[in-house]
C-alpha cells in the first residue's frame, strides 16, 4: 500500500532569473541573470517531496509522448516517486510553465496546458493509499468534475484526504458542490484562502465545510483552526534564493508530518520546515530537503494556538 497519492498536474517549468517587467517584443534579444529548467507542477512537486521525506509515493498525472514529458517521469522515478499512474497522452503536449522572477521576489507564470485538460476521473486508478492529495483543481476541468467522488471513495476505503486548488487563472474560483466536504485537510495560500471563500479571515468559513483548513502565508508560515484550537506556526527567518513551489514543498512535509505522526502540531511544523528548506535553491524540487533535515528544522518552528474565544 501507499502512503500518499498525489493525483494532479506535472510538467517541467523553465525559471527565468533576472528578467524584465515586461520583456521588448520587435524581436529584440533580452539577456537575463539564469535559467533553471526544473520539475514543475503542483502535484508532481509535492509528490517529489514526499518521496524525499521518506513516504511511499504514487503520482497520478498525464504527461505527453514528447521529451518533456520523458524528462518529468524521469525526474520523479529517480525521487522514487511510483509512476505507474501516470498516462501518456497519445497526440496532445504535456504543459509546460515559464516563471519570470524578478529581483524583489515577485514573479509572472506562463502555462501552456498541453494535455492538462484532458486529465480525468477515468485516469486516476483505484491505489490502495493512506492519504490521497489533489492539486491544481482549476487547471484541471475533467478532473475537477469527478474529484469529489474520488475523494468520497477514498474516505470510504478508510483513507484521509487533502486538496491544494491553486491558483484559479479564470478568477471565479467556484468549487464543486461538497468537495471540501470531502476533504480531511484543505490547503491553500492565503490569497486563494480569501478568493475562495471572500473573507478576510477564511479559517472559519472553510471550517465550516468539515475539512480542517491550513492556510499558509509565506514568511508568516502558516494557521491552522480544528475545533476550537487556532494554531499557528512560524519559522524564524530565512533568506529565499527562490520560493517558487515552496507551498507545494509545504504540502509535502504536512502530509508526512500527519502520515507519520497524526498530530496536527507537528505536522504543521514539519510543513512549515520543509516548504522553508525547499526555498534554498532555484526550482521547486532541487533543495527539497530529506526527513532528517526537515524534522531538525521543524524543532526551530514556533508552534503557537489560541482558542475561538480567546481570538474573539
Amino acid at each position: 500500500m501507499l502512503d500518499l497519492l498525489v493525483i494532479g498536474d506535472a510538467n517541467p517549468d523553465v525559471l527565468v532569473f533576472g528578467a524584465p517587467a515586461t520583456p521588448a517584443y520587435g524581436q529584440a534579444e533580452t539577456l537575463v541573470e539564469r535559467g533553471v529548467l526544473a520539475l514543475g507542477g503542483s502535484a508532481a512537486i509535492v509528490a517529489h517531496g514526499a518521496a524525499r521525506l521518506g513516504l511511499r509515493v504514487g503520482l497520478a498525472a498525464m504527461v505527453g509522448r514528447d521529451a518533456a514529458g520523458d524528462f518529468v517521469l524521469d525526474e520523479l522515478t529517480s525521487a522514487g516517486v511510483d509512476i505507474g499512474a501516470c498516462a501518456r497522452h497519445p497526440d496532445l503536449p504535456t504543459a509546460v510553465t515559464v516563471c519570470l522572477n524578478r529581483a524583489d521576489g515577485d514573479r509572472a507564470i506562463l502555462t501552456a496546458q498541453g494535455c492538462l485538460a484532458a486529465f480525468g476521473p477515468e485516469h486516476v486508478p483505484a491505489v490502495a493509499a493512506r492519504h490521497l492529495h489533489a492539486a491544481s483543481y482549476f487547471l484541471q476541468p475533467r478532473l475537477a468534475a469527478g474529484l469529489r467522488e474520488i475523494f468520497r471513495a477514498a474516505r470510504r476505503d478508510g483513507a484521509t484526504t487533502s486538496l491544494d486548488t491553486n491558483d484559479d487563472p479564470a478568477g471565479d474560483w467556484t468549487l464543486q458542490p461538497d468537495l471540501l466536504g470531502q476533504c480531511t485537510f484543505v490547503l491553500p495560500n492565503q490569497a486563494e484562502a480569501r478568493a475562495l471563500t471572500g473573507a478576510e479571515d477564511p479559517l472559519p468559513v472553510l471550517a465550516a465545510t468539515g475539512a480542517v483548513p491550513v492556510v499558509k502565508a509565506g514568511r508568516d508560515g502558516c494557521a491552522a483552526l480544528h475545533g476550537e484550537q487556532r494554531i499557528t506556526a512560524w519559522l524564524p527567518a530565512v533568506e529565499p534564493v527562490d520560493t517558487v513551489g515552496a507551498g507545494d514543498s509545504f504540502d509535502a512535509g504536512f502530509l508526512a508530518g500527519w502520515l507519520h505522526e497524526r498530530d496536527l502540531r507537528a505536522a504543521l511544523a514539519l510543513g512549515v520546515a520543509a516548504g522553508a528548506l525547499s526555498t534554498r535553491a532555484a526550482g521547486g524540487v532541487a533543495a527539497q530537503p530529506s526527513l532528517a533535515e526537515a524534522a531538525a528544522r521543524a524543532r526551530e518552528v514556533e508552534v503557537g494556538e489560541i482558542t475561538r474565544t480567546q481570538s474573539a
